[in-house]
């Protein structure tokens, strides 16, 4: 049974909604040909112009699908052509206006690779979305296995594509804490799983235990044990905090319930006030009808008597 002092290591991730991943490209190149289009950037080297109207520099294509070189050159047409197409209209503006000039296009950054590269939430479907290049199924995979099925979606879009993927967002494996609430409900807090909390620091993650709550818990671990029944491991919680045993303070793992039970004089309290209090009202109502009486009859019997 893992314990404080004798953790174990979670097997591989598996990803599942609301998971939050993140995406690294390392390599995305387009099959060719590639036509520009917007939000793609283009690197551009130049030489043989003047100082003052250099163009060499990355140049985002706009929304319109051009390409501002400045004032001499101004808006150029970008998108739907190829770098190689691109690189030939530029080289021929730039010899209307100098001599031997010469020019270099080449694709710096794909638009979409914005798209590929982020924060990516998994979907209720279990699906990610990789806007134009579409939703990728990867609930029930490991991180490898769901790496691999992305750059495999992505080859049929991009030339052997590359990239790094990790779980940014741990929000599928999860424990609780419920505590017993005396008998004013009971209260649940979910908890991330992170691999390497414990009793100790579940109660620690929610301020410690409440005034209507007790030392005596346990741990519940959903599945059966050697006997076919549910897993109830008993937690001394003054041996954990006073004398620093760890025997009973296990590692929590995703889907256990930490229950802390209620104080009961606490609960014998709450319930005796939920007897009493209608009770009370009753009486406060029949105290004070009785009260408003006898001050009408009294107030009724002096202006008789003060009429005589």
């Amino acid at each position: 049974m893992p314990r404080e002092l004798s953790k174990v290591v979670l097997p591989d991730y598996i990803i599942e909604p609301p998971d939050v991943l993140e995406i690294e490209a390392i390599r995305l190149v387009p099959r060719s040909p590639y036509q520009l289009e917007p939000l793609d950037v283009v690197a551009i080297a130049a030489q043989g112009l003047l100082p003052e109207q250099q163009i060499t520099g990355e140049y985002t294509i706009q929304p319109n699908g051009t390409i501002h070189l400045g004032f001499e050159l101004g808006a150029v047409q970008a998108a739907g052509m190829s770098a190689e197409q691109l690189q030939a209209n530029l080289d021929r503006l730039l010899n209307e206006a100098y001599r031997a000039p010469k020019v270099s296009v080449t694709l710096s950054q794909l638009g979409a690779q914005q798209q590929i590269a982020g924060e990516h939430l998994v979907a209720p479907d279990g699906r990610v979305n990789l806007g134009t290049y579409g939703r990728v199924q990867l609930v029930g995979l490991t991180i490898d296995e769901a790496r691999a099925k992305l750059e495999a979606h992505l080859s049929t879009y991009l030339e052997d594509p590359k990239i790094s993927l990790d779980v940014l967002g741990y929000n599928s494996k999860v424990f609780y804490v419920v505590t017993q609430g005396a008998g004013l409900g009971d209260g649940v807090v979910i908890l991330p799983t992170r691999g390497n909390e414990t009793v100790i620091d579940a109660i620690g993650q929610i301020q410690g235990l409440q005034s209507t709550s007790s030392t005596r818990m346990w741990v519940a671990r959903p599945g059966g044990n050697s006997c076919g029944g549910d897993q109830v491991l008993p937690v001394d919680w003054l041996a954990i905090t006073q004398r620093g045993d760890v025997t009973t303070n296990y590692q929590l793992l995703p889907g256990d319930r930490l229950y802390v039970s209620e104080d009961k004089l606490m609960a014998f309290d709450t319930k005796m006030a939920k007897i009493f209090a209608p009770l009370e009202r009753v009486f406060g109502v029949t105290l004070l009808g009785t009260s408003t009486v006898r001050q009408l009859e009294g107030r009724n019997n002096g202006g008789f008597g003060g009429g005589f």
